[in-house]
Parts: structure tokens; sequence; C-alpha cells
């Protein structure tokens, strides 16, 4: 057998183990990282696999390809409007608040290992960020949902306190190996990574959009590998310009997964995979590299500082961070002890032992010895947490079915999924109730394990998954309809024109877009724009609601049959009726 065959075959089973963990993780109560990690030590040299492996280089180098991807998986699933609401704070303790976690713990820690201060404070940069791998395994699992604020929060600090870890880690390390020049070229470090990273992830980012959806692939499968190249080519490229990587990669991923792009469901379930691919690989990696009885031997420094860094330095650093951006004291609280540690810190840990620092590996056991302590207490106490805080949020049903356009074209349409909640309009209407605009039509219901097609005499029951092929344009007006908390509900586009039928009521007007016209809630717009304009009316002819607008769209057989509804932007005067439009006025929707 070559050596290659067996590498084949461990791998193939320690992956097996690990996607076997995860299935029993949140039964065991165990985040999955645990599990992995577990699995790599029992394996490792010092456990029944035997497997002897402590290249620390390679081990760097696959972690960081791995958090690589794990990290433009979470910006693909990050929503930028979740980003922008909570980029100040978010950033803030990304930035300010590693900083503060790892004066506290360092200073601290070089008392407790009796170690120079500059040690202490390098252990405490080592492990001082929150990794992003874990935070999004945990706020990510089924068992918590949380308020979007909290959870986009927790996440974009993971996803971007990286770079100043490695800044700290590394400008701390070439001070105390004699490589660091002067206190001004550290500084000048630190904006180099922040600002290449920012601008080399957004442009990065931009130009793979436009690729992606211009190249015309002839094969679906190569998108999904076009996309984790452009990922890829983020953080290298930042990475070789002098910025962080990691950044680039996060910042590339949010900018790709929140722009139209071909083939998007199957880019995004392929990454979704590579990202669980990455987690199993690396922290099994990790597992192999540490050894249980040197991790004995350090065991109770590890556990004061642990405590140190969880219940001291982070809860004080988010304490006074959050004061200003109006989070409660639960929130607080619950931010405070969501500072999961994973393969960051291990990674970082790496560090010492690159630049032959004589303490290297004893710091790089202190730090396995915290990840485990942080991941077994902080990681399966966050559900039970959450919800004696009272954070918990209701969750979606899952749906049964998943549909998709699979054009490899850029085609101006959508496919929507709609959840029916007890708190939905659409929740007991029937299909031809529903007063959907022009361009968005029912396409498939899912009721539990059936698949339902829709009828006008269909009707919408609780617990429904809907599926809508629409125009993206119309997409907030449909929103609305189906929204599962009306006073979160998005608001009608102003000077974004979108038509309805001459059969929807008044009472769907005021129903699902909050508009109420004086006038029999059954009347139909074709009856009540015909009664408004005297029957004199043709394409074009218009009527004024304070700042809405109903103009005729297509007239058929002497009835309205189209009508266009727009919000204006100023509720100026404007005549009730305006003049029939010109002859080279089209009688079709606009």
């Amino acid at each position: 057998m070559f050596p290659v065959d067996r590498l084949l075959l461990v791998a193939a089973i320690l992956l097996l183990i690990g996607i076997a963990s995860s299935k029993f993780s949140a039964r065991l109560g165990l985040p999955v990282l645990v599990l992995f990690l577990a699995i790599g030590m029992f394996a490792g040299s010092e456990g029944i696999g035997g497997i002897a492996f402590e290249n620390y280089e390679l081990a760097h180098g696959i972690g960081t390809i791995a958090l690589a991807v794990i990290l433009f998986d979470g910006g693909l699933r990050t929503p930028f409007s979740s980003f922008r609401a909570v980029a100040a704070p978010a950033l803030t303790l990304a930035t300010v608040g590693v900083l503060a976690t790892a004066v506290i713990t360092g200073w601290v820690a070089s008392a407790i290992m009796g170690a120079p201060l500059l040690e202490g404070l390098l252990l405490g940069s080592i492990i001082g960020s929150t990794d992003a791998a874990a935070v999004f395994a945990v706020l990510r699992s089924k068992g918590l949902h949380l308020s979007p604020r909290l959870a986009a929060t927790l996440e974009v600090e993971s996803g971007s306190n990286d770079p100043m870890a490695i800044f700290l880690t590394v400008g701390l390390l070439q001070i105390l190996t004699g490589g660091a020049e002067s206190a001004w070229e550290l500084v000048r470090l630190f904006f180099l990574q922040m600002t290449v990273g920012a601008v080399t992830g957004v442009v990065v980012g931009r130009g793979a959009v436009t690729v992606i959806n211009r190249i015309q692939l002839d094969a679906a499968g190569l998108y999904p590998v076009l996309t984790a190249a452009a990922g890829l080519l983020a953080y290298g490229l930042a990475a070789t310009l002098g910025g962080s990587g990691f950044l680039a990669v996060y910042l590339a991923g949010i900018v790709i997964g929140n722009s139209r792009i071909v083939f998007q469901q199957g880019i995004f379930l392929f990454h979704d995979g590579a990202a669980w691919l990455s987690q199993i690989v690396m922290f099994v990696l990790l597992g192999l590299l540490s050894s249980p009885s040197r991790l004995a031997d350090v065991a109770e420094v590890g556990l004061l500082v642990s405590a140190v860094l969880i219940l001291v330095a982070r809860p004080i650093a988010i304490a006074i961070l959050l004061a200003p951006f109006r989070y409660d004291v639960k929130q607080v609280a619950f931010i405070a002890w969501v500072g999961l540690k994973g393969a960051v810190p291990i990674v970082l840990a790496t560090y010492p032992l690159q630049f032959a620092y004589p303490n290297g590996l004893v710091l790089f056991d202190i730090t396995f010895f915290v990840v485990l302590v942080s991941a077994v207490t902080q990681g399966w106490s966050i559900p039970p947490l959450a919800r004696a805080l009272g954070l918990q949020v209701p969750s979606e049903p899952e749906p049964p079915v998943m549909l998709e356009i699979t054009s490899l074209r850029d085609v101006d349409g959508d496919i929507v999924e709609y959840a029916v909640t007890p708190r939905s309009r659409a929740q007991g209407r029937l299909v031809r109730e529903l007063a959907l605009p022009e361009g968005a039509v029912i396409a498939m219901i899912a009721r539990e394990s059936h698949i339902i097609p829709p009828r006008g005499s269909t009707r919408i029951e609780l617990g429904d998954h809907v599926y809508i092929v629409m125009n993206p344009a119309v997409r907030p007006v449909v929103d609305r309809i189906f929204s599962r908390d009306p006073t979160m509900e998005p608001a009608i586009p102003a000077e974004t024109e979108f038509l309805l039928g001459g059969w929807t009521t008044l009472a769907d007007l005021e129903e699902f877009y909050g508009i109420t016209p004086a006038g029999d809630s059954a009347t139909t717009l074709d009856e009540f724009m015909r009664a408004r304009l005297d029957g004199a009316f043709g394409v074009g002819s218009a009527v004024a609601i304070g700042p809405v607008l109903l103009r005729v769209r297509e007239v058929e057989n002497g009835q309205i049959t189209r009508v266009g509804l727009r919000i204006r932007e100023a509720a100026a005067p404007e005549a009730a009726r305006e003049a029939a439009p010109s002859a080279d006025e089209s009688p079709t929707p606009q």
C-alpha cells in the first residue's frame, strides 16, 4: 500500500467520525468544535490512533486556508443590512475590544505565569479574539435563534477581529525577538492591515460579481469553484499587499452574497459544505497537535487564565465599549459571554513556534487548554443562557423543499420562499384574495410533506411554505403580504410603480398595503376609479389619494384591468383627475 493510500483511508475515517459527531453534538450538549478537537486528540500520538503529528508550520498553513473558507462562507450569509446596522459597535469590539481584552488578560497572566509582562501580553493577544468558526457554528445551529441585531453583532465582531489579534501577536513577537524597528512601524502595520484588507475585499468582491454574471460558463458546477477562487484571491492579494487576508475574504463574501449572481443557491450550498469540511479538517488537525500530558502540566495556569479571560477581561471590555450603543443589560451580558475561542487562537499560538520563541510550546499548550475550557464552558451554555435571558426569538420553520432558478445567465427574477406564520397577513386567505402585484406569481406551496399546486381557490394555511416567482422590483410589496411581523414590515418604495389587477378591492389595499381610500371596502379598483373619473378615463388617467397615485394602465372592454400604484415622494397637492394620455402613450404596463 502506498503512503497516500493509507493517508486517504485515515482521512476518510476521521471525516466520517467528524460528520457523525456533528449529528450528536446537540444531544450531548457540546459544540461541534469540541468533538472535532477530541477526535484529533484521540487519534493523536497519545491517543488510540497513535498518529504522530507535530508539524506546526503545516498546521498553520492548513488552518489559515480553512479559516479563509469559513470566513468567506460567513460573509456570503451575512445580509448587508445587518452588517451596516451593527458596523459601529461590532467593529469597535473587533478592534478596541480585542486590545482591551488582551491587555487585561495579559497583565494578569504575566503574574500567574511568573513571566515578563510582554510575554503575558503576547498570550493575551493570542487568546483575546473571538473565533469566527466557533461563533458561526453555534449561532447558526438549529437550537439558537436570536434577534437580527444581536446575532449580527456577534457574527460581524467575530468575522472582523482577526486583524487586530494578528497585529498584536506579530507586533509583540517582533518586539520580543528584536525584529521591531519602532512603535510607529507597528501602528503603520495595523492601519495597513485594516485598510488594504478592507479595500481589497470590496474590490475583489465587486469584480467577482461582474465576472460571475458575465462569463457565461457552460458547466453550472464551475460557478461555485469560480466563487471560491474569488475568495482565495481576496485573501492572497490582500496578504501579498500587506493587508489582512481574513478581513478581505470576509468582506468579499459579504459583497458577493448580497449581490444578484447566477446559480446563487448552488453557490451557497457548495460553500456551506466547504465550510463544514474546513471546520472538521482544521479542528481535527489541531487536535492532533495537542498532547494530553502537556495539557495536564499547564492545567492550573490554563484554568486561572481562562477564568480571567472569560469572567473579567471580556466582560469589562464589552460593558464599557457597548455603553454608547444602546444595548440593554441582558444583551451586554450575553455578548460578553459569547467570547468563544476556537481555531484562531490555536493558529496564532503557532506563531511563537515559527518565530522560534523560547517559551512558544508552553504558550501553545496554554492556548489550547484555554480554547478547550472556553468551548466546553461557554459553548454548551449559550443556548440555555439565551433562553434564560429572554433573548431567544421564534425560529422560522425549515422549508421541506427547495426551489431555485438554475439559469446560467443573469435573469431579472427571483424565487422567494415565505413561511406562513400566525402573524402573516396571508394566513387563511385564498390565493385569489392575496392581491399580489403584477410580476409576482405563486409557483408552489409546500405543506408538511406534500406539494400543492396553487389555484385561485387554494387556501394559505399556517405552516405553509409559499414559493413565489417575482420581479425583484416588487419584492418589498410581496414582503408586506407575507410579513412575519407587521410592526417591522418593509415600506412600499416611494416613486416606484407596481401593477395591481382591476379586481383588487379597497379592503385589499387597506389589509395588504395600508392604503385606506374612502368607499365601500368591497369596491374594486375598477369600480372605484371609474366612479372617481366620472366614466371619462383612458390609459394614463390617474386618481390621487393623499400621497398615493393610482393610474390606469390597461383597459379592456370598458373595464380597467390593470392599475399602477405609486407612493409619491412628497404629498404635494395633485389633481384628483389627470388629463387623458396622449395618443402615443402605450396601453401596456410600464
